[in-house]
């Protein structure tokens, strides 16, 4: 089996010419990441069937990993801790102010205790809503969506699937835990935290213990900055973010964020980072943005910081096009001008420097 480090630089080296698929690293992390987990409980259950042959000999003697007086478990490496969005102070949480969720793409109007579950990722989309992406105790991930709104998007993404999550008539919110339609085992719960604020939590594969604990581990009284290893720096006139996504399901080995700009229907600008532990530096370039090397795009849309180690930094302000570029997208000159204002963690491995 291709170790998880291997095939993301593989992919990462695959696309190195093209757009990267986005769905396709995250998808291949996270399942090799469900076998690794399958194997280490296996590995501890082969463990503990050796305890149980060799008594306290284990114990007292030479451990099994050849250590003296401890076992495999024992002998662990440091925990990493996840990161947890940096809290927003003087900002009130959702149930304080219903209104406030989707209306700054940089501010989460909720959070969750980190001692009771973790982060795999959150996202704000402007005038839409708030996602956070958590597990309870190693679990499966669960998904809570956010507005202001009844009508939540009715597409998610869980673990790389793509489905709908829809009821015939009017969504009831009622707290009540029903079945995702469609899915064998999918599970979702609507409930209204606060007047005007509407939350749904969704399993893939159902545990209804796991998602009530979820849905309690949930904080409405505050709120979180939309941080992530890059931050962006002054944007092209008339341009907003619209869209701030970061995913940590992998980390510290796989960090990516998303940030979205828009200044009309066709103007839109993405920018993407992606770091992972073992990638390669790419070196070839063909201009230079804010003292960096960049490498501008075949087609003339996309631009790429180069040399940064284990990081891709990409500004795609082509799109949507087909065929002949219209005129009214954002140009090079102003990609150019935001790559060259960002701001990068010098150890995106260290949360505490995320912006």
């Amino acid at each position: 089996m291709i170790d998880l480090d291997e095939q993301i630089t593989q992919t990462l080296r695959e696309r190195a010419e093209g757009d990267v698929d986005t769905n396709r690293l995250l998808c291949g992390s996270r399942a090799r990441g469900r076998r690794r987990q399958v194997h280490r409980r296996v590995a501890a259950g082969t463990a503990l069937s050796l305890v149980g042959v060799l008594g306290v000999v284990g114990v007292t003697g030479t451990g099994l990993d050849g250590l003296n007086g401890r076992m495999p478990w024992t002998t662990a490496t440091p925990a990493v801790v996840p990161p947890v969005p940096p809290r927003a102070d003087g900002v009130p949480g959702a149930t304080a102010d219903p209104m406030l969720v989707g209306a700054d793409p940089q501010v989460l109007h909720f959070g969750l205790d980190p001692a009771r579950a973790r982060y795999l990722g959150w996202e704000v989309i402007r005038d839409q809503g708030e996602t956070i992406r958590l597990s309870v105790a190693g679990s499966e991930e669960v998904r809570i969506d956010v507005g202001r709104s009844s009508d939540l998007p009715s597409t998610v993404n869980i673990d790389g699937t793509s489905f709908e999550v829809t009821e015939l008539g009017r969504p009831i919110f009622d707290g009540a835990i029903r079945p995702v339609s469609g899915m064998a085992r999918g599970l979702v719960k609507l409930w209204q935290p606060a007047p005007d604020l509407y939350a749904r939590a969704v399993m893939l594969h159902g545990d209804r213990a796991v998602l009530n604990h979820a849905v309690e581990a949930l904080r409405w009284k505050e709120a979180r900055r939309c941080a992530a290893p890059l931050r962006l720096g002054a944007l092209p006139e008339g341009a907003k973010v619209t869209v701030c996504s970061v995913d940590i399901d992998s980390y510290p080995r796989l960090v990516t964020a998303r940030f979205a700009l828009q200044r009309a229907a066709m103007e839109n600008m993405s920018v993407e980072y992606r770091y992972v532990s073992n990638a390669g530096t790419y070196t070839e370039a063909d201009r230079t943005i804010g003292g960096r090397p960049a490498l501008l795009s075949a087609k003339g849309t996309r631009l790429e910081l180069i040399g940064i180690p284990r990081t891709r930094v990409i500004a795609d302000f082509g799109w949507p096009w087909d065929g002949e570029r219209p005129a009214n997208i954002f140009t090079e000159a102003e990609a150019t001008a935001l790559l060259a204002d960002v701001k990068l963690s010098e150890d995106p491995t260290q949360p505490q420097s995320w912006q």
